[in-house]
């Protein structure tokens, strides 16, 4: 089903007192159908399936409680696909839940080559993507559109605190290894960029297939390299792979230091402490990082029995800040529901005072942590100790160098 196209949002966004009086008296009759549909699209089997998978779609699922599971007498029903980190996997499944379950937001998406592809077509058809795992800088550079929120990080805030602390600290001379794909060319594009900035140098990189099983030529190559620091751009089970065949070759032994620049709490889990400590990364959040983090987090553990990751606190977060705008509006009509967004800040458990810009990238502190040593861990998930807070303004691109054409046209 088709819907009127709405103007580009900007500072003429529909104000909340504006929202709520066109809802008024009425309230359910602006909710479509008269029930709120959510689809929940990521990689569910792959190697993305830990960090986001089953236990984002449950974080969407909790978000729902919070609202009773309805708005205005409107329930809210939820969709869930594979995406199989397929492009036309993604797209197909969204344009069949547009034209046959008339879904009103799709949330999760965390390959990037899936999210930029469903993200152009959910904003053909004037509807909403809440966008939590996937990390490409075009998502809101290039490919933006006044339809998609990028929720939890970026390849630039990712590279922006974990290269560049590395580079202060001496590590000048780089190797990386990239996923081929968008997501990993535009992380090793921030990465470069943020090091020769500073003066360092990246002597050499390589690319492997996505779900890579076999890292022994790509360590080897990073090994001979002469390279100081030995940066992963990749994500989920293609990091877990590399630092374990990095261990296999004695590569941090030999004097070589790893940088994960997408590593999950579920990867240092399943890598152990031995195997990790002392690993500098950034996260956009953590389970143990204030008391209102914990007790969500304790609820989830308790669903799912594993702490979340940043990503699957995204998918909440998103999906609650989504939901809430329904509830203030009375509407799910994609337009009304992106303005209040826009100007109401996200505080919940994921940040405080998040803001959303024009171009679609929600702004919210960045941390940067190290791997505890086994004997500093408390328990099986007590994995981080927390460095620094980078700032949500320094942690982002601004908005000065966007390419967004809703900010440049």
């Amino acid at each position: 089903m088709s819907r009127k196209r709405h103007p580009l949002l900007k500072t003429t966004a529909l104000t909340l007192g504006a929202a709520l009086l066109a809802g008024a008296g009425s309230a359910h009759a602006e909710i479509s159908d008269g029930a709120i549909r959510l689809g929940y699209l990521a990689d569910m089997s792959g190697p993305y399936r830990d960090l986001a998978g089953p236990g984002g779609l449950e974080a969407m699922r909790m978000a729902i409680e919070e609202h009773g599971g309805s708005i205005h007498g409107a329930p809210i029903e939820v969709f869930s696909a594979d995406d199989r980190n397929s492009a036309d996997v993604g797209a197909n499944t969204v344009r069949e839940w547009i034209d046959q379950r008339n879904v009103d937001m799709v949330g999760g998406l965390v390959a990037s080559s899936v999210t930029i592809a469903a993200t152009r077509l959910l904003a053909e058809h004037d509807r909403i993507a809440m966008v939590s795992g996937a990390a490409a800088l075009g998502i809101t550079n290039e490919h933006c559109s006044p339809n998609h929120i990028q929720w939890v990080y970026d390849t630039h805030a990712m590279s922006n605190g974990t290269a560049r602390a590395i580079v202060e600290e001496g590590g000048e001379r780089w190797f990386i290894i990239s996923a081929d794909y968008a997501f990993g060319h535009s992380l090793e594009e921030e990465v470069s960029n943020v090091v020769t900035e500073m003066g360092g140098e990246v002597v050499g990189t390589v690319r492997h297939p996505l779900n890579s099983n076999d890292f022994s030529s790509f360590i080897l190559q990073a090994q001979g390299s002469g390279a100081q620091i030995v940066g992963l751009a990749n994500a989920g089970a293609d990091t877990v792979n590399a630092i374990s065949t990095a261990g296999q070759f004695g590569l941090v032994e030999s004097g070589q230091t790893l940088a994960g620049l997408m590593a999950f709490l579920n990867d240092i889990h399943a890598l152990g402490l031995e195997t990790t400590q002392g690993m500098q990364l950034t996260t956009g959040w953590y389970w143990d990082m204030n008391d209102e983090a914990r007790e969500w987090a304790q609820r989830y553990y308790e669903r799912m029995g594993s702490m979340p990751t940043m990503v699957q606190a995204g998918v909440y977060s998103s999906t609650l800040h989504y939901l809430n705008a329904i509830e203030a509006t009375g509407s799910d009509d994609a337009g009304t529901v992106r303005a209040w967004m826009g100007e109401n800040p996200v505080n919940d458990i994921f940040t405080t005072n998040g803001v959303i810009r024009e171009d679609g990238r929600m702004v919210h502190d960045m941390y940067l942590v190290e791997v505890k040593s086994p004997e500093e861990s408390e328990d099986e998930w007590d994995l981080y100790r927390m460095l620094r807070t980078i700032p949500g303004e320094l942690a982002f691109q601004s908005l000065e160098k966007s390419r967004c054409p809703l900010i440049n046209p």
